[in-house]
């Protein structure tokens, strides 16, 4: 990958029709990275690069340049992204480097890239803040010896939080794999790659890996197949999110149908709800 993009720093940004290879543009400085999502590519980059891009359609009739456009790496990432605290993990941007360290924080730096997850939207802070919860009821020891699956992990903050407050080994995934890319790259950042495995799949491909903990801030359509799936009841613990109002009442009467123990439900905004239990 590139080197880290800031805020302020621009985005040049190519959505074709069609896949594109990965090393198309490896030795193109500019390159930021290619998101792939069902037969349709967007290409980044940081600097104007639509000769590039046209060339490469001209020379494979696959694909086709849909549309094209430059926003903010800020407006990109849809939020001013800054530091912040839940409970023992103290979460910056990379490119924050004056902040003052707590005695007691676990510390996360994270480069979000270009894909879901610096940690300000509310699915992914009160993910964060159920993870809080699930280890503080658990206790150390227990802590220690989870096993968590993070399913549709992006840039990987769930997994480095998990890791980083004492699990003994997680798995991220996801089926984008600049977003694996992503991961793995904050793994490394963070020295829990030795923690964290990251690979590229789709979720309900791999709801009966064994876990202890099933993390899951994805799309409603995966998750009300993935809390249906018989390997889901094979989850001790689970935290699921990205539900609005409707979704959320939903995922619930089917968990209350199993039988699970509701631990606690985050609404704090009113529309995104995020549900931590117990098979």
């Amino acid at each position: 990958m590139s080197s880290v993009l800031k805020p302020r720093d621009r985005l040049w940004i190519y959505y074709l029709q069609g896949r594109v290879s990965r090393d198309a543009f490896a030795d193109d400085p500019g390159f930021v990275g290619n998101w792939e999502e069902e037969g349709h590519a967007f290409l980044f980059f940081s600097r104007e690069s639509l000769s590039r891009v046209e060339q490469l359609a001209q020379g494979n009739p696959e694909l086709l340049i849909k549309d094209h456009f430059r926003s903010s790496y800020e407006e990109w990432l849809g939020t001013p992204v800054h530091g912040f605290r839940v409970g023992p993990l103290q979460i910056h941007p990379v490119w924050e480097t004056n902040f003052d360290q707590g005695d007691d924080a676990c510390l996360l730096r994270v480069d979000p890239g270009v894909v879901f997850g610096a940690g300000n939207h509310q699915t992914t802070s009160d993910c964060l803040r159920a993870l809080v919860a699930l280890f503080e009821q658990a206790g150390p020891e227990a802590g220690h010896s989870i096993r968590a699956l993070d399913m549709g992990c992006g840039s990987g903050l769930l997994s480095l939080a998990a890791a980083g407050l004492g699990c003994e080994r997680v798995l991220a995934l996801d089926l984008n794999p600049l977003a694996v890319r992503t991961c793995r790259n904050n793994s490394l950042l963070n020295n829990l790659e030795a923690r964290i495995l990251s690979i590229q799949g789709r979720a309900e491909e791999w709801v009966d890996c064994p876990a202890d903990l099933l993390l899951a801030n994805i799309h409603y359509d995966v998750l009300k197949g993935l809390v249906q799936a018989p390997g889901f009841d094979g989850k001790r613990w689970f935290i699921l999110s990205g539900l609005l109002r409707s979704q959320a009442r939903e995922i619930l009467a089917v968990l209350r149908h199993k039988g699970a123990e509701l631990i606690k439900i985050w609404d704090e905004d009113g529309a995104w709800f995020t549900i931590l239990g117990r098979n």
